[in-house]
């Protein structure tokens, strides 16, 4: 039996108050999840104590069966994380971004060239893989930052905010990468405040809010719970959240 993508039990965390209390999660392997919340519901912070930004109060997390806390390197080693800013050096250009991220994990030289150059053809960045990053619209540093996060070729992707600041065209590069990670068998989580993007992409979703995961499953799971089997994710959401 395969061991979740990601499993998280008892997960607290405060900063002066609480921020995650007792946080409860488990993410089945080879989906993209959704995981949303109104602004201040404990949704970055959960996945920075995941990727081991922050270190949780209590809890445990594992991704893939392997304890997060206790042994970060191999979980760290299948897991990549996409900020909502893309994190680049601006004066290096897409190809020595690569090479100087694939050289963070140690990759075979060799692969990580022909792993590189598939990237940025994939994602329509062959043509610029020479010209500095500093000169890059938002959605181009996006991609960029995506194919850094792909290099090591990481079991889960866990994105934040990813199609802020997008235009349509970026956010339909974005979300059909994404969506053809989950098609090669690897697992996706974002974060994201465009409910219909949610509502049309995600396999499973998760709303939190106060640090609790208030419900969790598919979008018509999460309609037969609200009793609105024809309501949007909006009506949903709206309708637990209200108040949080």
């Amino acid at each position: 039996m395969t061991a979740p993508a990601l499993s998280i039990h008892g997960l607290a965390k405060s900063f002066n108050k609480p921020v995650i209390a007792g946080l409860d999660m488990e993410i089945a392997a080879g989906q993209l999840y959704a995981l949303l919340g109104p602004n201040g519901a404990g949704k970055t912070t959960t996945l920075r104590m995941v990727t081991g930004l922050t270190r949780p109060d209590a809890g445990s997390i594992r991704i893939f069966g392997i304890d997060a806390l206790a042994d970060p390197i191999p979980a760290k080693a299948i897991t990549a994380w996409l900020p909502d800013e893309p994190m680049l050096y601006d004066k290096l250009t897409p190809s020595e971004y690569l090479a100087f991220v694939a050289g963070l994990w140690r990759m075979n030289p060799a692969n990580a060239a022909d792993e590189a150059e598939r990237l940025l053809h994939w994602l329509d960045l062959w043509d610029e893989r020479d010209t500095r990053c500093e000169g890059f619209s938002r959605g181009m540093k996006q991609k960029v930052a995506l194919a850094g996060a792909l290099i090591h070729d990481p079991q889960l992707l866990i994105l934040d905010e990813p199609l802020t600041g997008l235009d349509a065209n970026m956010a339909r590069a974005v979300k059909d990468a994404l969506r053809a990670q989950v098609d090669a068998g690897k697992t996706v989580i974002v974060t994201t405040h465009i409910l219909e993007v949610a509502e049309r992409m995600a396999d499973r979703i998760g709303i939190i809010a106060g640090g609790k995961l208030l419900i969790e499953g598919s979008l018509t799971e999460l309609r037969e719970h609200a009793g609105n089997e024809g309501g949007t994710l909006e009506d949903i959401f709206i309708r637990l959240t209200s108040g949080a």
